[in-house]
């Protein structure tokens, strides 16, 4: 994952108010695994920005994506 990917959340987090599902954008990389996502309402709000680990996000693609074979 890297700066501005669109991700989505993998599982629920209620304390932080944020649910499986959730969409949200990746704004500051802090370790290869750990990043800063800013999630927005439909108005481009911030209504969270937390730091979560890779393991809690998934990459969410909007274009052709070709898996490469291994040579």
């Amino acid at each position: 994952m890297k700066l501005l990917d669109t991700v989505a959340l993998l599982e629920d987090l209620p304390t932080l108010k944020l649910y499986r599902g959730q969409v949200g954008t990746i704004v500051e990389i802090y370790e290869p695994d750990v990043f800063e996502v800013e999630f927005c309402d439909l108005k481009g709000r911030t209504y969270a920005l937390e730091t979560l680990p890779a393991s809690q996000l998934m990459l969410l693609r909007h274009e052709l994506f070709e898996k490469r074979k291994s040579a």
